[in-house]
């Protein structure tokens, strides 16, 4: 068993069955979450006869470095990584004035398909388990060097639909025996799955939540996004209000700026209009580049479109990506191929 796959009480109740010590446990995690040891041997507290019984029972799997790519304009480091069946996921660290963040994936490729996105594009392969989550941040702290202070559930797959395992991860990383993480610090980026959302609200845990717009009308995020055809605006919207009358917190609207397709005024006027009772925050993200086909607007019109929502008493800022230049900002991951021998 992978230790990263195990619940703290989960842990706790496979070694009283096998007759070790409940304290054993914060031991272990102590080297694994806080220390980066991955191997039981070097666990030097450890009785050499329990080290030999976990390595037995356990491994520590982490995903295998294959390469880094670096941001020639702001330190943007995108990591690659095969896991253990040999498929390839992406994440990225971001650095920020004093402090890092680590963007992570939740799925092999993504099924949701968004026009925009080459993640959708390289395919769907899998859910990933907890453990392949947590271990993401795990590895690059290691190999970075840098403490990393938050985590966005950003990079490849959507989230929500791997619900399980993702609040599995979760879980971990904010439990004090293991990454002792502030929920606050910890991002849920999301399409926008109606259902999900109200079920992660009545979770109770103070995350921060983000969601994925790009679009005003039905119409439009139906091309875009086409979960939107299962799941509408007006729907997403009544959960969005769930969770904030629930929580209290601000959303995190997502809004990728498409030229001459979801940039016009009537546009902005539309989504100040939808957001009206919802306290947001909105990123306007002139598309990335993944499709010649979409290109960003001019710099005046998203400097407008912005006004429009300010004038509406919208907070929206203009978001230039980090690591565009590398294909580590929103929608350029991607599964890789060739690193499967």
């Amino acid at each position: 068993m992978n230790i990263l796959d195990l619940s703290y009480d989960e842990l706790i109740r496979y070694l009283v069955k096998k007759k070790i010590e409940r304290y054993r446990a914060d031991q272990v995690l102590d080297w694994v979450y806080k220390k980066g040891v991955y191997h039981f041997n070097d666990m030097t507290n450890l009785p050499l006869t329990l080290r030999k019984t976990m390595n037995d029972l356990f491994t520590v799997e982490i995903p295998r470095f294959v390469t880094k790519t670096v941001s020639s304009s702001d330190k943007t480091t995108k990591y690659l990584w095969k896991l253990n069946d040999a498929n390839t996921i992406e994440s990225v660290l971001l650095f920020h004035e004093g402090h890092t963040t680590g963007c992570i994936s939740t799925q092999v490729g993504c099924p949701v398909g968004c026009s925009f996105c080459a993640t959708g594009r390289s395919g769907y392969v899998r859910n990933l388990s907890s453990g392949e989550i947590v271990g993401q941040l795990l590895t690059m702290e290691n190999i970075s060097n840098y403490k990393i202070r938050n985590v966005v559930l950003m990079g490849m797959g959507e989230p929500l639909l791997n619900y399980n395992e993702v609040l599995k991860a979760i879980r971990s990383l904010i439990h004090p025996k293991m990454k002792n993480m502030g929920a606050r610090r910890i991002t849920v980026s999301t399409v926008g799955i109606p259902e999900k959302i109200r079920r992660l609200t009545d979770e109770g845990i103070d995350l921060k939540l983000a969601v994925s717009l790009h679009a005003s009308t039905n119409e439009k995020r139906d091309q875009v996004i086409p979960l939107n055809k299962a799941h509408p605006i007006q729907e997403l919207i009544e959960a969005l209000k769930y969770y904030q009358q629930k929580t209290k917190n601000r959303i995190t609207i997502e809004y990728i700026l498409i030229r001459k397709f979801n940039d016009y005024d009537y546009d902005a006027e539309n989504l100040a209009q939808l957001l009206e009772d919802l306290k947001v925050f909105v990123n306007l993200i002139p598309v990335n580049p993944v499709d010649a086909n979409m290109q960003r607007p001019e710099k005046w019109k998203t400097r407008r479109f912005r006004e429009v929502l300010l004038k509406h008493g919208i907070e929206a800022t203009i978001r230039y990506e980090k690591g565009a230049d590398i294909q580590a900002a929103c929608g350029q991951l991607r599964a890789r191929k060739g690193y499967h021998s």
